[in-house]
């Protein structure tokens, strides 16, 4: 085990108490959860819930009977929520290599599989450390969804997280997770500082990085769920990172094969039916692609890949073929993918 390795665990699993000891505001979940996910919320333990320190929303739709795996599961809390989601029928597995958030978890695992009306627990914790995925007991290929909570970036070996994380889902599986993301390369400085790199800034990737090595690791198309600037809000941190934006971002990437760099034109469409559980009126599939329910939509071959051969196909309508191929599909792509400007959300760290 590395010094970094001890002294994220040192800071999660003995300086932290609850989200109240955070010296910043990167650790916080911006955006207010959907209201199922509230309902869910309102059954979980107020222990897990008090050793929370996600900066995202890590639980996508249509997960009815999934097998999920939470890297960084720490007290729980995102596995809990997936155990309700994926039902009886599903499994979680969480791994966390911090023994306080560990036992945390454990301890709550028959409470709700009571207050779930389960027979029989669906979640299981593992102690292991997320670089080291390989070492553990887990079966190649057979994840239909890997979540994280502001994890990885904590990880040294990041680019090793996002290897294993494909190695480990099935075809047509998704990784979807939130982090906290830099608009430029953290200096080896900063990197040192131990408080800063607990607190999920110090670690961050510079995006550009980030989409390199998830390319590398083999997810082609990385897509933006939803992003936001994150304000450190503490006068003495603000100075050591002086003028470094940091961004809270939900990605999503798909283990699919044929996903090309660019998006491109095949004259491809599709239609949503509105029978995903909670999206009758539209689904968004990231941050630009949202789908309301009836209208035809012309997409990106990437996009239509996505939808065709994951577990969204049911719920779309495909229209056209591979046959001709129009050039670069218009309106995907841009610079920096985050949002700078400052949404109205207001801060929640639950």
């Amino acid at each position: 085990m590395t010094v970094k390795h001890t002294e994220v665990q040192e800071y999660y699993g003995k300086e932290l108490e609850s989200t109240e000891d955070l010296k910043t505001t990167a650790c916080c979940t911006i955006t207010p959860p959907p209201k199922h996910i509230r309902e869910i919320l309102s059954q979980v333990h107020d222990e897990v819930l008090d050793k929370y320190y996600g900066c995202g929303l890590t639980i996508p739709n249509q997960v009815e009977g999934l097998k999920v795996l939470d890297l960084g599961s720490g007290s729980g809390r995102d596995c809990f929520i997936a155990s309700k989601l994926v039902g009886q029928t599903g499994e979680v597995v969480g791994v966390d290599m911090t023994e306080e958030q560990l036992n945390v978890a454990n301890k709550h695992i028959d409470y709700h599989t009571q207050k779930f009306g389960f027979k029989r627990a669906n979640v299981r914790f593992l102690k292991g450390n997320i670089e080291k995925l390989d070492e553990l007991d887990l079966e190649e290929g057979s994840f239909d969804l890997i979540i994280s909570n502001c994890v990885i970036n904590l990880a040294e070996n990041k680019q090793k997280v996002l290897n294993d994380a494909f190695r480990l889902l099935k075809p047509g599986g998704e990784m979807y997770f939130s982090d906290v993301y830099s608009d430029r390369r953290i200096g080896a400085d900063l990197q040192k500082d131990p408080v800063l790199w607990g607190e999920c800034l110090s670690g961050a990737l510079y995006w550009n990085d980030f989409l390199n090595f998830s390319k590398k690791a083999g997810f082609t198309d990385p897509r933006v769920v939803e992003s936001h600037p994150i304000g450190v809000e503490n006068e003495e941190i603000e100075e050591k990172v002086g003028d470094i934006k940091f961004f809270s971002v939900t990605y999503r990437l798909f283990k699919l094969d044929g996903l090309e760099s660019d998006c491109e034109d095949y004259g491809q469409s599709v239609r949503y039916k509105g029978t995903i559980k909670g999206k009758s009126s539209s689904f968004d599939l990231d941050d630009h692609h949202n789908f309301p329910t009836g209208k035809m939509i012309t997409v990106c071959g990437n996009t239509y890949k996505m939808l065709n051969e994951t577990r969204f196909a049911s719920h779309f309508e495909f229209f056209g073929t591979w046959d001709t191929h129009y050039g670069i599909f218009e309106g995907c792509g841009g610079n920096m993918p985050f949002k700078e400007e400052q949404g109205d959300g207001s801060l929640a760290c639950c």
